[in-house]
């Protein structure tokens, strides 16, 4: 195992994206449990998807922060693929620790709406990998650069579990395309500038306040309003849900764990740079995670006891972009930090919803 080699007490981080899921649930951990942090969080607010959500996010990030006095929050309304804007707070802020989890999501969307994932993850981390080499020769240099990639980089992969060693160069979507950029791009610069720097693979990310679009979310919208759910590729497809508070857990352990900085043979650096996976292990049919979905909204009283389900529910072909199996090797972040996902889906999908409920039905 690793041992921690950035302190995040008393320095300053920030945190793109921090009004979407997994940003704004990584702003509340660190306000919990971290001392003295000062937090700048980022995000454009668009409206891909119900920005009450965001607000509602940023809303228990303002709270909890009133908890801490010790700590300091700062929210910039703002996007990243403007260089002038990420220059100015690298430049007044003195970042010890960036976490780039800004990013166009979705898979479908990208089928239908290109340009704003080059906006947002080509040209936007490419702005946060210059002003991150740009500090790298001040008395301010970044300490560790942390991004999330994505499941999707494994694209038609046929062995599973997906490993960090296997070859991704079979993307499905343009989406799965722009986040295996991100690890290359992170990858030349980890070497020509020897900036630490760590991507993670996250695997179908779910849980309270969480994204509408993926399906969890979207299914229950579905069945309130009494319209058809479609199951893809007939229920034959996996996928490793995994808890938003397990994914938060191990950006953590890594945000503490940069690659360390070490000469070659030929005296240039060796890239500092890891990718990890951080996903369930855990693979879920599509139609059993159907079935404890339904119990739980039921229990929850988000529907009611006699709700008919199979009269909302249909079996459809593959669609465009998707692939059949999300599966993770969780070996090497277990090895290294300790640390594996284990929120069952059942634990997981109880907290969504109570949540749904009692934002959406209990006011």
């Amino acid at each position: 195992m690793y041992e921690k080699n950035v302190r995040l007490n008393n320095k300053s981080i920030l945190v793109t994206g921090a009004a979407g899921f997994v940003g704004s649930n990584l702003v509340m951990e660190l306000l919990r449990t971290v001392p003295s942090v000062k937090i700048v969080g980022l995000d454009n607010m668009n409206d891909y998807y119900d920005v009450s959500i965001k607000e509602y996010r940023l809303a228990e990030i303002e709270k909890l922060a009133l908890e801490h006095p010790d700590c300091t929050w700062e929210f910039v309304k703002g996007n990243i693929a403007d260089r002038a804007l990420i220059d100015t707070l690298f430049e007044k802020y003195h970042f010890s620790v960036v976490v780039n989890l800004a990013a166009q999501a979705g898979v479908r969307y990208s089928i239908t709406n290109p340009d704003v994932y080059i906006e947002s993850n080509i040209i936007g981390f490419y702005n946060i990998l210059e002003a991150c080499r740009a500090t790298m020769h001040t008395d301010h240099p970044v300490d560790h650069l942390v991004y999330a990639s994505s499941s999707s980089v494994y694209g038609t992969n046929k062995k599973i579990p997906y490993s960090t060693d296997d070859k991704v160069d079979n993307p499905v979507s343009l989406y799965a395309a722009t986040k295996k950029s991100n690890e290359l791009m992170a990858h030349a610069y980890s070497k020509l500038y020897n900036i630490p720097s760590t991507g993670l693979r996250f695997f179908t990310v779910y849980g309270p306040a969480g994204r509408p679009d993926m399906a969890y979310f979207g299914f229950t919208n579905k069945l309130l309003k009494g319209d058809t759910i479609e199951i893809f590729n007939y229920g034959n497809c996996k996928r490793d849900f995994t808890y938003v508070d397990d994914i938060v857990t191990g950006v953590v352990h890594v945000m503490q764990n940069a690659p360390a900085k070490e000469l070659g043979e030929d005296g240039l650096p060796i890239p500092p740079y890891r990718v990890y996976n951080i996903g369930n292990n855990s693979p879920e049919n599509l139609l059993d995670f159907v079935t404890i979905l339904q119990e739980e909204l039921i229990r929850a009283k988000v529907l009611p006891a006699d709700y008919d389900f199979e009269a909302h529910k249909k079996l459809v072909p593959m669609q465009a972009g998707d692939v059949p199996i999300t599966y993770a090797d969780v070996s090497a972040l277990e090895r290294d930090f300790g640390f594996k996902p284990s929120t069952s889906l059942r634990q997981g999908l109880r907290k969504f919803a109570e949540w749904y409920h009692e934002f959406y039905q209990s006011k």
